[in-house]
This record gives structure tokens, C-alpha cells and sequence, in this order.
């Protein structure tokens, strides 16, 4: 059952893609594990095979839709096994040998092996970076725009509409990843996108305990495109961790609220730091993405960025940390930081620090950064 717009995000969050309620039944069904089910006669209903639906992925499935666009009834959503399974699905689907795909050139570190494959497949490839639009100045002739906002891990805003705006007139399909932002914090399908994917594995669930994806689309063609890709691929993910995705739900407005706040907390006790360099957060008042950000987003996102002087000092930065694990994905209740460079793939100084505000008493956490960086600066 899709909710209404006029309720808010938390009351949305608790009730989004429950079944409708019958006595003796559980509130939210525990997960199905089913490789096949009952199907005698001819082929008819939603539930055949196991790589083709599941009746635990519905659920999360209802649920995410009417997060990312809520009331909308012509919006699917299709759940992956991971976030580069629905990126993916969504590139492979839609492009062919001879098409031009437009890429943000800062965007998630694994997209040049992306571009290897593409270009394998006879794909033209052209990158331009979030800030400033650029990617408006490669569009033409193209047939898919993929727009990552805010940048992960550069924290750079682009203005999705105009973005999209344009694509269109070219004739061109638009995707967004929404990791970052969450469909609390943007919905991409309202700016005009075609579609918005993202990463459940990040702050969506905020555990740090499931791989998910999921695409959602307000085009029945072109979700029956995306969806015969995952059938074909197998990319799907199992029931018990869709069951985990949709329980982690309901208390997503309460943990990006609080790991917003923390993120911004932070940010702001930074920001006149002489040993930080390119700090950024796009809720803060005088960053450069927040113009554009506070026109499309509502909420900014837990995720700062910033750099020290050296590698040295970063790794001394990341040994002194006592509240914040040292791990490489971002958005859970407990706060992580790493040394971006390690691996290799971004385009990012020796000291960048990417840095995700999990849900620990605000005071607590600033401390403990402040305390980790007055230590790595001796």
C-alpha cells in the first residue's frame, strides 16, 4: 500500500511496504526462503522461480518505492545484491556497442573499472566533473547521463534538474545515485530523473551488516529492461538479508537525523582548524556545493571530507580515533573515517580523510576527533 504525501518521513520509514494487516499474521513477515514454489498448470502469478521474485523482496521493494516517491503508484522498485549490481543492471541494460554514456569523473572509485568494461563492449565513454554542471558540455549525442550528487568522496553538488532537463532534450535517459543522500535526502525521480540507484548497503540500512542495491523507476519499459537484466545476471539478493533491509527501515529517520546532526557538529568544529585543509559538507552555510544542495536536498548527508597536511599524519590521525572504525563504506550507526588514498582509485591527496557520522552522543564524537587530531599533529 503506498502512503501518503502528507505523512512524514518517520511515520513513512516505520510503515513503508508492510502488508495490509490480517489477524494472527506478524506486522512484517519473516523472510522466504524459496528456490521454486507451487505452480501447477499454466504459468500465472507473481511467484514462480526463485531468481524472479520473491514475496520478501516485494515488500522492501513497496517500501523503498514509497520512500523515493512517495505516492506516486507508477513507480517500481527492483532490489539487487549489491549496489554495483544495480549500477550495473542499469548501465547494461540500457546501453549498447555504438552508444555514448556521460560519467561523472569524480564518482565512486570502482567506475573506471566500470568504463573498462563499457568500452569493452564498444561503449563510448565521456567523463566531466559533478562541480559546475561539466557534464552538460559532453551531453550531446548521448544516450545515458549518470549523475552521482553529492560525489562520493569529493562531497560536489550538481543541479540534478537542470542536469536532467538537458539530457532530456538531447534525448537522453538520466540515472542518479542516491547513495549518499538516501531518499530522505533527496528524490531523484522528482528532479526529473529517469532513474534513482543507489546502495543499500550504506546509510538505507546503517549497519554495516548487509549488501543491497536497488533501482527505482517510473518507467514501465524501462524497468522491464532492468529487471530482465537481473534475471539474466542473477544478481539478486537473498531473503534474509531483504527481510534485514526492510526491518533497518523503519528506524532510518531516526539515524539520519541523528548522524546528520553529528556530521554537521563535526563540520563545524573543523572549520577553523589550521591543520585542515578541504573541508567539506554541503550543510554548511559556506561550502561551495550548499547553494545548489539546499535547492534539492533536505537532508545533507553524514558523510565530511577533509585533508591533513601528510599521509603520515592521517594514518597518525586514523591510530589515535577510538570512537570511529577504520573501514571503507560509510552511512552506519557507528561512525567510520578512512584514509581515502589507500586504495588507489580516487583522484584525492595522501591525507584526504573521508569521514561518516554515525549516531554517537555528538559531544562525544567531536571530542574524539579533535583529541585523534591535536595527537596526529605532534
Amino acid at each position: 500500500m503506498t502512503q501518503s504525501t502528507q505523512i512524514g518521513d518517520g511515520t513513512r520509514a516505520v510503515r513503508a511496504g508492510l502488508p495490509e494487516a490480517s489477524k494472527n499474521d506478524p506486522t512484517l513477515p519473516g523472510p522466504v526462503f524459496a528456490a521454486h514454489f507451487h505452480l501447477p498448470g499454466d504459468v500465472s502469478g507473481p511467484y514462480t522461480y526463485g531468481r524472479d521474485d520473491n514475496p520478501t523482496w516485494t515488500h522492501l521493494e513497496r517500501a523503498i518505492g514509497e520512500l523515493e516517491a512517495p505516492g506516486q503508484e507508477d513507480v517500481d522498485t527492483l532490489v539487487f545484491a549489491s549496489g554495483m549490481a544495480a549500477i550495473s543492471a542499469v548501465l547494461f541494460s540500457q546501453l549498447k556497442a555504438g552508444d555514448v554514456v556521460v560519467l561523472p569523473s569524480d564518482g565512486y572509485q570502482v567506475f573506471p573499472l566500470v568504463r573498462e568494461q563499457l568500452t569493452a563492449f564498444g561503449i563510448e565513454v565521456r567523463t566531466a566533473p559533478t562541480a559546475g554542471d561539466a557534464q552538460l558540455d559532453v551531453l550531446d549525442g548521448a544516450k545515458l547521463l549518470w549523475i552521482e550528487t553529492p560525489s562520493n568522496p569529493g562531497l560536489d553538488v550538481c543541479d540534478v534538474r537542470r542536469l536532467a532537463e538537458a539530457a532530456h532534450a538531447r534525448g537522453a535517459l538520466v540515472a542518479v545515485d542516491n547513495t549518499l543522500a538516501t531518499p530522505l535526502g533527496q528524490r531523484p525521480l522528482e528532479l526529473g530523473a529517469d532513474f534513482s540507484v543507489a546502495s543499500g548497503t550504506k546509510q538505507l540500512t546503517g549497519h554495516g551488516d548487509i549488501l543491497l542495491g536497488y533501482v527505482t523507476c517510473r518507467d514501465a519499459e524501462l524497468t522491464a529492461s532492468v529487471r530482465g537484466w537481473r534475471k539474466i545476471v542473477g544478481a539478486i539478493p537473498g531473503p534474509m538479508e531483504a527481510w534485514l533491509a526492510h526491518r533497518s527501515l523503519a528506524t532510518l529517520q531516526l539515524r539520519a537525523e541523528r548522524q546528520n546532526a553529528n556530521a554537521l557538529a563535526l563540520a563545524l568544529a573543523l572549520r577553523d582548524r589550521a591543520d585542515i585543509e578541504g573541508l567539506r559538507y554541503p550543510g554548511l552555510p559556506d561550502d561551495p556545493s550548499h547553494k545548489i544542495a539546499a535547492q534539492q536536498m533536505r537532508r545533507f548527508g553524514c558523510v565530511v571530507s577533509f585533508t591533513l597536511p601528510t599521509r603520515a599524519c592521517a594514518e597518525r590521525f586514523m591510530e589515535s580515533l577510538t570512537l570511529v572504525d577504520d573501514a571503507t563504506s560509510f552511512g552506519g550507526v557507528r561512525s567510520t573515517a578512512e584514509r581515502r588514498r589507500r586504495w588507489g582509485g580516487d583522484d584525492v591527496p595522501e591525507g584526504f580523510i573521508r569521514f561518516s557520522a554515525g549516531a554517537e552522543d555528538p559531544d562525544d564524537l567531536v571530542a574524539d576527533v579533535l583529541r585523534a587530531l591535536d595527537e596526529a599533529a605532534i
